[in-house]
């Protein structure tokens, strides 16, 4: 995407301990993320940011960390920038390792979405700070124009998209997150994003937060080779927000999802979107890369998909949640697990289909600049539900169908399993 051409802005709710009030603000969080925040006082940072990581608990993270941490993997996070100084961050931001080309102030964050993503991938909780999902892993940063940047001048010097993805590419960072998007396209992030998978990478990119506001596709997320991530609660249900469509890969956590407030970094707030959950689902693949060193991305992707909560069909992915929520936890566990051929890419017949969008017929037209193409019809299955727990929560315009799980009490499974199977239905 071309410096400052549909990038949109956050709104932020902000709540003290001791009065309410709400504040109107913009971050570089991707389309529209509105994130509902509860601020935590510095002093109770370390008591209560990491107890409100419920998607830690929910995926056995305790579990998981006694097979993988994540170790020996970097995970390159394009967005507003990462700041290194945070307790949770420190030793964890390879700056070095970032090309000449594309390293103007790359850790300053002005607005801490990116610090966020990072955190939330690989934060160790140092500090009373967020404890990421791959604590062990390394995070390259990178930063593209986005909003908050200060002037003409800085916007110039900042990296373009496709220049950063382009680097992360030549970089030893095996997996590429992008909680960025917005609706115009770019040929050239597009070209970037082929010499990235052409170079072994994973990008996992947010699918974008329009589904309840005229479900307009998110670019980069659009594009062939990216896996597309979309936000579920902790009760398995999918985020009204949530864009969907046939780009949607996967879910994740992406609700209730603590992140620093602002560039300021001196609160957490509780966040929504899909921004998260393509962190999220970085730190899984990061988890599961670092106990197979020898897999390559089409074998770690794959095992990803296979061990996904589902319950319809894995040929038939759901136009909400894709293949299903991932857990991590499932593949690590399994000593026998087949990876597949390394050289087939799991995703290669919407990769090579180019995975068209889904707008919906109050999306702008092929002429305001989105793709052309019919509403795409929901996979998720092909008569109803696919379980007879499943039911519908309309988004009250009677045109969208979420997708829960039949109990709320079944998200935490006994013993860690992680998510409880995620059930989809068709739009009637």
């Amino acid at each position: 995407m071309k410096p400052g051409t549909g990038r949109r802005g956050t709104g932020i709710t902000l709540l003290t301990r001791r009065n309410a009030r709400r504040l109107s603000a913009v971050c570089s969080a991707l389309g529209a993320l509105a994130v509902a925040s509860a601020t935590l006082a510095p002093e109770a940072a370390a008591v209560d940011v990491q107890s409100k990581e419920w998607y830690l608990d929910a995926m056995a993270a305790q579990d998981i960390w006694k097979i993988s941490t994540g170790k020996g993997v970097k995970v390159a996070v394009i967005d507003s920038g990462v700041n290194p100084a945070t307790p949770s961050l420190k030793g964890q931001v390879l700056v070095d390792e970032v090309a000449k080309s594309v390293a103007y102030h790359v850790t300053q964050d002005y607005t801490g979405h990116g610090t966020s993503m990072a955190e939330i991938i690989a934060g160790t909780g140092a500090g009373g700070g967020i404890k990421g999902l791959a604590p062990g892993a390394k995070i390259i940063p990178y930063r593209i124009v986005l909003h908050g940047l200060k002037g003409a001048e800085e916007t110039r010097k900042t990296a373009a998209d496709a220049a950063a993805i382009r680097a992360a590419a030549d970089s030893d960072a095996k997996i590429i997150n992008m909680s960025f998007g917005g609706p115009a396209t770019d040929d050239d992030v597009e070209s970037a994003m082929k010499y990235a998978a052409s170079k072994g990478k994973l990008m996992f990119v947010a699918v974008g937060n329009q589904g309840d506001k005229g479900n307009t596709p998110d670019y980069p997320a659009i594009y062939p080779h990216a896996i597309g991530v979309a936000a579920i609660d902790k009760s398995g249900t999918v985020g009204k927000f949530s864009t969907y469509g046939n780009y949607v890969d996967l879910a994740a956590p992406g609700l209730s999802v603590p992140s620093w407030c602002d560039g300021k970094f001196d609160e957490y707030c509780d966040s929504q979107g899909t921004s998260p959950a393509s962190a999220i689902a970085s730190a899984s693949a990061a988890l599961i890369w670092s106990a197979h060193p020898d897999w390559t991305g089409n074998q770690v992707l794959r095992t990803l998909i296979d061990t996904a909560a589902r319950d319809w069909a894995k040929d038939k992915p759901s136009k909400y949640l894709g293949y299903g929520g991932v857990r991590p936890r499932r593949v690590l566990i399994d000593k026998n697990i087949d990876p597949g051929p390394a050289d087939v890419d799991p995703l290669a017949k919407e990769n090579g289909d180019g995975a068209s969008a889904a707008p919906s017929p109050s999306a702008p037209s092929p002429s305001a600049g989105t793709p052309s193409g019919k509403p795409a019809e929901d996979a998720g299955s092909t008569g109803g539900p696919t379980s007879a727990a499943a039911k519908d929560t309309d988004s009250g315009s009677g045109s969208q169908t979420w997708v829960i799980i039949g109990a709320v009490a079944a998200v935490l499974v006994i013993g860690g399993a992680g998510f409880a199977v995620l059930r989809a239905r068709r739009n009637s």
